[in-house]
């Protein structure tokens, strides 16, 4: 059972482990967005190395990225399906490219969360102008 602070997490990591890796710049973005964004303003973020370690566990099973997705749409408040997407959008976006696999895994995101496709080509233009190097 996770709370959405969990679920929340769970969905930044697993977008950082899209591309089979979770390079430091995107765990660093993890903890930068936990750090200071108001929901988690009552996050104990000394949890947060716990939380995604327990996320990336799911990784080793065949069938994980399914069970992550379903704890993440059981687990996740639905005034929260959308920030939960800009989350992952952010982490997608920090190093300047989206990976195939990221496109694809925020697609599923999206679909699991029930998220309107004109409302995340939104969320997903506004991590990209936040990420956006000259």
């Amino acid at each position: 059972m996770l709370n959405h602070h969990q679920a929340l997490i769970y969905t930044m990591v697993l977008m950082s482990a899209a591309d089979q890796s979770m390079p430091d710049y995107e765990l660093g973005r993890i903890d930068q967005l936990v750090s200071s964004l108001p929901v988690f303003h009552d996050y104990e973020v000394d949890n947060l190395p716990e939380d995604a370690t327990a996320c990336a566990a799911y990784f080793k099973d065949e069938d994980g990225l399914d069970k992550v997705l379903a704890l993440i749409a059981q687990f996740m408040p639905e005034k929260l399906n959308e920030t939960a997407y800009a989350l992952a959008c952010d982490v997608a976006a920090v190093d300047g490219v989206a990976a195939d696999e990221e496109i694809r895994l925020l697609q599923m995101i999206r679909q699991e969360l029930e998220i309107d496709r004109l409302i995340a080509t939104g969320i997903e233009r506004g991590a990209r102008a936040r990420h956006m190097k000259l």
